[in-house]
């Protein structure tokens, strides 16, 4: 992502700790010992903990990130 707004930076802050809990679920923190599958289902806690949180955003639109 090139330039991320202040929305889309809060977005994944807000994600960070659900990557964090599934992480510490798995009980190791290398990702080369991680399986295919376990890093499929990581990417999935991301993406998805990302979206939510940038659709609760949205839908609370109160942030003035538009660059134009």
């Amino acid at each position: 992502m090139v330039d991320p707004t202040e929305r889309e930076l809060a977005a994944m802050k807000a994600a960070a700790p659900y990557a964090g809990e599934y992480i510490e679920s798995l009980g190791k923190t290398d990702l080369t010992l991680f399986s295919v599958d376990e890093f499929l289902t990581l990417i999935q806690v991301i993406v998805g903990a990302y979206l939510t949180a940038k659709v609760k955003f949205d839908h609370n639109d109160t942030w003035d990130d538009v660059p134009f």
